[in-house]
């Protein structure tokens, strides 16, 4: 499972600069990861090229797309919701067309298209190229679904547009599709077999963005460790490749130091990665460069080694340890965040109390943490029986969002007394008098406004922290500006 977004910024309608010679809107939605916003600047560069300008205004809208996210039953509903809500709109302007995109598309298919009759269009995340097509279709009349997965499309080729950005910092996809068939999971159905992007393309991607102003990139994939580049190809066929291919190969400690030698001033981070992937390589990278941030979110899972060999994690509670001592060896400072799902079928208070255990040994600076929810189309959902009753789920969710709050206010309070550097992205939620930024462990930083603007690189002395946020004044420009 990757990191999800905040709820908070779920469900934004996405807005780009509009080109004069395009004539029809394009309402833009995403839910869910942060593959799903990436995908939408993709589609919504395809888009620009065919005539369509994006819109916050749904009403005005000639083409209403919603890119949708199926790890979690939530995400679903609120898609549904606002399926609804577009089709209500239609029968105003019934010229305007609504299509799903993403990760519902192929499981939802005919129920969207022809039982529910909801949208024009589906299209999967292999095949936002086919747009402009399947648009014509609609137009002509007929439904047009496209929800066939690729070996090869990485969009690699295409430059996203970035919507709605603060224009400091980026998403830059380097995978997709994934190979772990963790049982919980449904991405290797939705995104296919993994393969990588050439890295020229990469390093292209992040070029252009610093010649444009942006000060941070993150490297996105479903499984940022697995990268490799041997000339395009699905991963798994990598054992097939020729010793020259093999010789010449780019893996993922390898694209991470290219990148940050090809833009020493931009601050560099990754996510998501996978405990059985991450090499001691990749720390040492990171060690080594000092614009690659100090931050790693590395999905547990669980902390009982019964539920990780049942959820398929191919990393065992001891192996876990090991990464996170070399970790902390090597990166003393490095903020590490998780992914914890609780009440996974079978799941006694004993493999609980492990997972608690766990969290005990690392002190996580933060987490996102889920109750299971049987996913249609996963290993779990055809094996397993949900068999843990929802209020010992719901118990044990408790349990571990209050020792995670103790722990993130343990690992903020460190803060307190030393100077960090700040990079300003927006304008703090709660005072338009502070300023809002990360730290190089991902930690929220706000603090007096004074002179300074957004992308600047800013010295904060900490004085105060809440279990999210640390409070500070700022003490002049970082040399990294």
């Amino acid at each position: 499972m990757e990191k999800i977004i905040d709820e908070k910024q779920q469900g934004n309608s996405l807005v780009m600069e509009p080109k004069r010679e395009n004539k029809r809107k394009l309402f833009i939605e995403s839910y869910g990861c942060q593959m799903n916003f990436s995908d939408s600047e993709i589609v919504a560069s395809i888009l620009s090229k065919e005539g369509y300008n994006t819109t916050q205004k749904l009403e005005e809208a000639d083409l209403v797309l919603v890119n949708t996210c199926s790890i979690r039953e939530k995400a679903e509903q609120t898609v549904r919701k606002r399926l609804e809500k577009y089709n209500a709109v239609k029968r105003i302007n019934p010229n305007m067309k609504v299509g799903v995109l993403g990760c519902m598309a192929e499981r939802l298919k005919s129920k969207f298209l022809e039982e529910e009759k909801i949208v024009d269009l589906v299209v999967g995340p292999d095949a936002y190229k086919d747009l402009p097509n399947l648009i014509n279709e609609v137009e002509e009349g007929r439904n047009a679904v496209n929800v066939i997965l690729s070996k090869e499309e990485t969009y690699g080729d295409i430059s996203p547009v970035r919507l709605q950005t603060n224009g400091v910092s980026a998403f830059v996809s380097i995978t997709r599709g994934c190979d772990n068939m963790c049982t919980f999971c449904v991405v290797p159905f939705t995104r296919g077999r993994e393969r990588s992007r050439d890295p020229q393309s990469i390093i292209e991607e992040v070029n252009d963005l610093a010649a444009k102003g942006y000060k941070e990139v993150t490297l996105l994939g479903q499984n940022v460790d697995s990268y490799l580049w041997y000339g395009g190809g699905l991963k798994k066929d990598f054992k097939d490749a020729s010793p020259m291919q093999k010789a010449t190969a780019t893996d993922f400690a390898t694209l991470l130091k290219m990148v940050a030698e090809a833009q020493p001033k931009m601050r560099l981070r990754f996510s998501t990665s996978n405990p059985q992937d991450m090499t001691l390589d990749v720390i040492e990278v990171m060690a080594a460069h000092r614009n690659i941030c100090n931050y790693i979110h590395l999905p547990v899972q669980s902390g009982s080694d019964r539920m990780l060999k049942k959820m398929n994690r191919l990393h065992t509670r001891e192996e876990y340890f090991t990464l996170i001592d070399n970790i902390k060896k090597l990166i003393p400072d490095c903020g590490i965040s998780h992914d914890i799902i609780t009440g996974f079928p079978t799941e006694t208070e004993e493999d609980h109390q492990d997972t608690l255990s766990l969290m005990e040994y690392v002190k996580y600076d933060f987490g996102f943490m889920f109750a299971y929810s049987e996913r249609p189309g996963t290993m779990a959902a055809r094996k397993f029986e949900d068999d843990v009753p929802e209020e010992t789920k719901k118990r044990r969710l408790t349990e571990i969002v209050n020792l995670q709050q103790e722990h993130s206010k343990y690992r903020t309070a460190q803060f307190i007394g030393k100077t960090v550097e700040v990079l300003i992205e927006k304008s703090s939620k709660k005072s338009d008098a502070h300023w809002s930024g990360r730290n190089t462990q991902n930690t929220v930083v706000v603090f007096p406004k004074e002179n300074y603007k957004i992308g600047d690189f800013v010295n904060v002395k900490i004085n105060d922290c809440t279990s999210a946020t640390l409070i500070g004044e700022p003490v002049g420009y970082s040399d990294n500006n």
